[in-house]
């Protein structure tokens, strides 16, 4: 620290001990006037000078709750958790606590760590302050099993609780899905039909060819009792097609589902206007 910046800081120090409430409040103005901007990391810096000076720990919980919005709005997600917990540590009352759990839920989320967030929502469920946020806590466990790729089950806690565009969402979504174990033992009993079920008509068709062809050749060889051929053949041609026949058709699958999810995140990103994490 230079010279220049010790003095400024024992002045700062001097007008905190002179007018303390007067000051802490000019900073928490200064800081929610960055963030209002949305000049989300330097309000961050601000929330932190407040905190550094706040030696009564009187806003302790709104600059640590603002700081985890600002990371979280910045997509520092980790940070947000960190600050979001502080906040919860140093709330006033039942309120305060329950929307800082809430931001870590809706944090976690967004940063695919579902199994944490449906561990705080299960926290929240089971304790008597929070009855009357039962609708909320399923509102945000239903996200929360939407980002966990159970759709069906987000389907029908949205359902529960009124939120109808967002249920029909999720079950359109699930319906759309292709059955992976379908694409893959479908292939294994008839190759290509797993390719064709996922609407890889060329592909399965090409697959069924292939595989018929090899067949042939392998029993041919078998039956012009040429042995050392038909393993050949066997091991390095049909078995082949056989085997990467019914890996394909799981992969095309896995694809068209991955496909079908994002278009669903994306229109749930763009076009809902609700409450997201």
């Amino acid at each position: 620290m230079t010279f220049v910046n010790k003095i400024i800081f024992l002045l700062l120090v001097n007008v905190v001990n002179l007018f303390p409430q007067e000051f802490l409040s000019e900073q928490l103005r200064i800081a929610d006037s960055l963030f209002t901007s949305e000049k989300y990391f330097d309000a961050i810096t601000e929330y932190k000078r407040l905190l550094f000076f706040d030696s009564t720990k009187q806003f302790s919980h709104e600059a640590n709750f603002k700081i985890g919005l600002a990371y979280k709005e910045g997509n520092k997600l980790s940070d947000a958790i960190k600050y979001f917990a502080l906040a919860e540590m140093s709330a006033n009352n039942p309120e305060q606590f329950f929307e800082s759990k809430i931001y870590q839920v809706r944090t976690n989320i967004l940063r695919r760590s579902t199994s944490r967030a449906e561990k705080i929502l299960d926290e929240l469920e089971n304790d008597n302050r929070f009855t009357e946020h039962q609708r909320e806590i399923k509102y945000w466990r239903a996200w929360n099993k939407l980002f966990s790729d159970k759709w069906e089950e987000a389907h029908h806690i949205f359902k529960q609780i009124n939120e109808t565009e967002l249920a029909e969402l999720c079950l359109n979504t699930h319906n759309k899905f292709y059955s992976v174990d379908f694409a893959k033992y479908s292939s294994m009993i008839l190759p290509g039909l797993g390719q064709i079920y996922t609407g890889e008509y060329l592909n399965g068709l090409l697959s069924l060819a292939w595989n018929i062809f090899s067949g042939y050749l392998t029993i041919n060889a078998f039956n012009e009792e040429r042995i050392f051929d038909g393993i050949v053949t066997a091991n390095f041609l049909w078995f082949r097609f056989y085997r990467g026949n019914f890996q394909n058709a799981e992969n095309f699958a896995k694809e068209k589902n991955l496909l079908i999810k994002n278009e669903t995140l994306s229109i749930l990103q763009n076009d809902f206007m609700g409450l997201k994490p």
